[in-house]
């Protein structure tokens, strides 16, 4: 997949994530927030998974799992700052 991808990857979850959450209405969190967290979420999975062995570079798995990762940070990041 390459960084360019995980960035991309990233970014569209943090958006989506934002977007799509329940709370972001009443949300201190800004949309540019979200990408940040969604593309730092996908870029730690990525590197955890390269350590650990869980993965390699272009493997089909590191997809889903960046993925995951990505949308649980960007869902608490949401949920925890809009609350007062």
């Amino acid at each position: 997949m390459g960084w360019p991808g995980i960035i991309v990857l990233g970014a569209a979850i943090g958006f989506a994530g934002w977007w799509l959450h329940p709370l972001c209405r009443s949300s201190r969190v800004r949309w540019w927030w979200a990408l940040l967290t969604g593309v730092l979420g996908a870029t730690v999975a990525r590197m955890a998974g390269n350590v650990t062995g869980l993965f390699h570079d272009g493997e089909m798995l590191e997809w889903p799992v960046c993925t995951a990762v990505a949308l649980v940070v960007v869902a608490v990041t949401v949920g925890l700052l809009s609350r007062r």
